[in-house]
């Protein structure tokens, strides 16, 4: 059985079919009375497999669709979806959507976004890698990555790996002549595993996301690093409470900014549900921290020429010399706040978090003696006051060495106040997301037992 689920020349058939059913919907919209419309449909398709101690446990196949309308009678908005593309549940959907709209209040600033920033260029980001894997190869795959990592001594059982191969196709258009057509892929390779002594059993896990199978790390290196992570978390402590430095690996590092990036974002900015209100030219982070929105990365794991409402993306700078630049606005939230859209309608394309030159082992010597944090949790995230506390394990590290694992701990401080005190941020950028950051260190936080 193949899990090639589309040639590229089978991909455009099938984009062009959505962008003809989205433009007929269009005109249906506006024999229907109404001022706007705006179109959304996608194709999602996937295998997945996965495998636990040498045994298949699951086969999947998917083939997700959705189809929304969103119409404007004036100021009055209506939106409908479904996820059946035959003409009849197309036609339903748009009466559903025309007649909501009818019973809707007026809300000023409903409404497409402004015509003159439809985007006019769409160059090839490279997104589009089909990965031609049969399901057999694919458990054979899980099978070697979970194998690699239970031949580490010292592993003493599995929670299972997985392999998945995955498609999207997307087309947005509306009521000002804008079609726009996405297509991208995205695998992903991870396992997870378990180990035990007399202290416990802990669990870790590792993977690996890429939009091309050729880009994967070596499979065997994903279930050697969950090995080691599992392991080197044996013997792990608490600690009593203190202040101290706070390392956050790169793949929690990207967290703090993911905050940040809720923070400045429109919807909580007209809600007034934000601890940055009105921080727009203000200093948020050091000066040597510059945050820069990059929608052409090739290969970017949120790559794209326009936003959910067609607007044309650009790059540039969210934060400058740690001076927040801009906010992240949809053209909603721009009108509710007086402002215009900055093309991130459906959230922010490629955050890259400038870096100095320290790698991992001399961002630890940076460190000194404090706390290394591989893992939060929880959902101790105050986005109106700021306020942070979180539950973490790591490790303790003295003089720039890591001395032994830590757990049941919570990590406290405001956000702000994090922000402000960054020391350093490190060359280890992690690349399996759309914010790409290496580690970061923060002067001073609190950090308490459990």
């Amino acid at each position: 059985m193949s899990a090639q689920i589309a040639t590229k020349d089978a991909s455009g058939t099938e984009l062009d079919r959505l962008a003809q059913v989205a433009e007929d919907v269009l005109r249906r919209c506006k024999a229907a009375g109404a001022d706007e419309a705006e179109v959304a449909a996608s194709v999602d398709v996937g295998l997945s497999v996965s495998v636990r101690l040498g045994e298949t446990e699951t086969i999947e196949h998917t083939r997700d669709r959705s189809f929304g309308v969103t119409v404007y009678f004036g100021k009055r908005k209506g939106s409908a979806s479904t996820a059946d593309l035959n003409a009849d549940s197309i036609a339903t959907t748009v009466e559903q959507a025309c007649a909501i709209a009818r019973y809707t209040e007026a809300d000023p600033a409903s409404g497409l976004a402004d015509a003159a920033r439809m985007a006019r260029h769409f160059p090839d980001f490279d997104t589009w890698h089909p990965w031609d894997i049969s399901v057999e190869r694919a458990i054979e795959l899980g099978i070697e990555i979970e194998d690699a990592g239970r031949s580490i001594a010292g592993i003493t059982n599995s929670e299972g790996a997985s392999v998945q191969a995955g498609q999207a196709l997307a087309v947005y258009a509306n009521s000002h002549g804008f079609t726009g057509r996405e297509r991208g892929t995205r695998h992903m390779l991870s396992v997870s595993l378990l180990a035990e002594d007399e202290a416990g059993m802990q669990s870790d896990h590792w993977y690996d996301s890429v939009r091309a199978a050729q880009d994967f790390v070596p499979a065997a290196h994903i279930g050697r690093k969950a090995a080691e992570r599992v392991l080197s978390r044996l013997g792990a402590q608490s600690l009593t409470t203190r202040q101290c430095p706070v390392l956050f690996a790169p793949e929690v590092a990207r967290g703090l900014i993911g905050h940040l990036l809720s923070a400045v974002s429109g919807g909580a900015l007209y809600r007034k549900a934000s601890f940055l209100l009105d921080a727009r030219g203000t200093r948020i982070l050091p000066d040597f921290v510059d945050l820069i929105e990059d929608p052409f990365l090739p290969r970017g794991h949120a790559s794209a020429a326009f936003d959910a409402e067609g607007v044309e993306t650009t790059r540039s700078a969210l934060v400058e010399g740690g001076v927040l630049r801009r906010y992240l606005l949809s053209s909603y939230s721009a009108r509710r706040l007086g402002l215009e859209s900055t093309g991130n309608a459906g959230g922010v394309h490629n955050l890259i978090v400038r870096s100095g030159s320290d790698d991992f082992d001399a961002m630890l010597r940076r460190l000194g003696t404090g706390l290394l944090a591989t893992q939060v949790m929880g959902q101790g995230v105050n986005g109106v006051t700021g306020d942070y506390s979180r539950g973490a394990a790591g490790f303790w590290v003295e003089n720039g060495v890591i001395q032994y694992p830590v757990e049941e701990i919570t990590i406290a401080a405001n956000l702000r106040d994090v922000y402000a005190n960054i020391v350093a941020i490190g060359n280890d950028v992690d690349p399996r997301s759309h914010v790409l950051c290496g580690s970061i260190l923060v002067e001073r936080m609190t950090v308490a037992g459990g």
